[in-house]
């Protein structure tokens, strides 16, 4: 155990690398909106990160092996972000965060319909998401075909969008 770390309790461990709000903001918007540049992180996100704090939880999520970071091919000064193994497997946390959220909080429709998406379709859903994430972010090949659970809540988003 290191001297920053308080105790060797995985639950302090753990919030020692994710535990501030904006990390697993960052993480959400990378998982849930696909956001892998500097600017979308910066400026598509409800809730107003500011870009020296942006920076800063960026440089911990690699540091950490959560995210990843390679050059854009597009353009030589931008980079990718990239979730890691260990940032994928977060998807069940912020599952689990989101239906409580929606079970307890006044979140709004529009943004309460995938947590409760991803509260009724459960683990196996959880599973498929992580599946499709780890195509998107490591290039795996994913087995199931057919539309993706980011596609279907993505849609199910939309639909209340749309709506109102």
């Amino acid at each position: 155990m290191t001297d920053a770390q308080r105790s060797g309790c995985p639950i302090n461990l753990t919030l020692e690398v994710v535990g501030d709000k904006w990390s697993l903001l960052i993480i959400r918007d990378m998982m849930f909106g696909n956001r892998r540049h500097f600017r979308e992180l910066l400026t598509k996100s409800d809730e107003g990160i500011s870009s020296n704090i942006l920076a800063d939880r960026l440089k911990t999520l690699l540091e950490q092996g959560i995210i990843t970071r390679d050059g854009d091919p597009t353009h030589k000064q931008k980079g990718i972000y990239s979730l890691t193994e260990q940032g994928i497997e977060l998807l069940p946390v912020l599952a689990q965060m989101s239906a409580w959220g929606y079970k307890y909080l006044p979140v709004s429709e529009e943004l309460g319909i995938r947590a409760r998406l991803l509260s009724e379709g459960g683990p196996k859903m959880w599973a498929e998401f992580m599946d499709e994430l780890r195509e998107i972010h490591l290039g795996a090949v994913r087995r199931k075909r057919g539309p993706s659970v980011g596609e279907r809540l993505q849609a199910a988003y939309l639909s209340v969008v749309n709506r109102k």
